[in-house]
């Protein structure tokens, strides 16, 4: 059974709507147009993520939901833990809420997720906010990058073994600049998230992963499709990010120009957490503009 823990600072009501059969767990704050928070891929990830951004798109005018994807969170496990079913929830959740066109906010491996969907369905998306999804750069030489190489090791053998305490506390620490976010409330919270019908889940996921991430690769770079998005995209990445990040990032812009790209100081892969305020006043400040 998942453990309903919330936190207490955000203080946001748990909402529940069923797709497909499964009960998915939302929350959200606020009135006006729509803007979609998709949290990526990793253990414990989940619509928390973004409980400390959610109030402050809503100040700025926005309705600012946050949805735990089908195994994730709160949210029932699907039977297809493919990526492809992953990724088809996006759209079925949308009509579920009757939201047309929202703007999105995908972080990590959600990104490559939201990014094929815009490119699928152009009018899906009304704008694309991408935070740290590596997918979607360039491919570089790799160097030795030890401290990507123990999260790696970590990873797996989360994969074969429901992960302790302090195992949350080390991944957490290895996607984050700064380790003081973590807090005894916040860890617990994302433990919860992690252990349970969320780690089996997680299993049945990573079973498939490999499959998923050839298809993926196969065939042209998505990053070079991504000029052909209808809808404006703001992308953010965090300087200290893992596997290159900030040197892809540069490539990026190099071969891209057009594109809306940034880097963030003293920021690794969460970036809502870790460049919280750069990443809200960006964004918001991308909406504004394009809306």
């Amino acid at each position: 059974m998942q453990t309903a823990v919330t936190s207490t600072s955000a203080r946001i009501e748990d909402r529940y709507v069923t797709i497909d059969g499964l009960r998915l767990r939302y929350v959200e704050a606020g009135e006006g147009p729509a803007v979609v928070f998709l949290h990526g891929g990793s253990l414990g990830s989940s619509a928390d993520v973004f409980l400390r951004n959610l109030p402050v798109f809503a100040r700025a005018g926005f309705r600012a939901i946050a949805f735990d994807q089908p195994g994730f969170g709160l949210s029932d496990a699907p039977a297809d833990h493919s990526a492809s079913y992953r990724r088809k929830s996006i759209p079925a959740f949308l009509r579920a809420l009757a939201l047309d066109s929202p703007a999105v906010v995908a972080h990590s491996q959600a990104g490559g997720l939201a990014v094929r969907l815009a490119l699928e369905q152009p009018d899906l998306f009304s704008r694309i906010v991408i935070l740290g999804t590596g997918s979607l750069l360039p491919e570089r030489a790799r160097i030795e990058d030890k401290g990507a190489q123990a999260q790696q090791r970590l990873e797996r053998r989360m994969a074969a073994q429901e992960p302790t305490l302090e195992d949350t506390r080390k991944l957490l620490e290895a996607n984050l600049y700064h380790h003081d976010l973590i807090t005894d409330e916040e860890l617990a919270l994302r433990h919860a998230r992690s252990t349970g019908a969320c780690f089996e889940a997680f299993v049945a996921r990573n079973a498939l992963a490999d499959a998923s991430q050839k298809a993926q690769t196969s065939g042209e770079p998505i990053w070079r499709r991504l000029k052909d998005i209808k809808a404006p995209m703001l992308m953010i990445y965090g300087r200290n990010d893992r596997a290159q990040a900030a040197e892809r990032v540069v490539a990026l812009q190099d071969l891209e120009p057009s594109l809306d790209l940034h880097l963030v100081d003293h920021c690794k892969h969460l970036v809502p957490w870790d460049a919280q305020a750069a990443f809200e006043r960006m964004a918001i400040d991308f909406l504004n503009r394009h809306g």
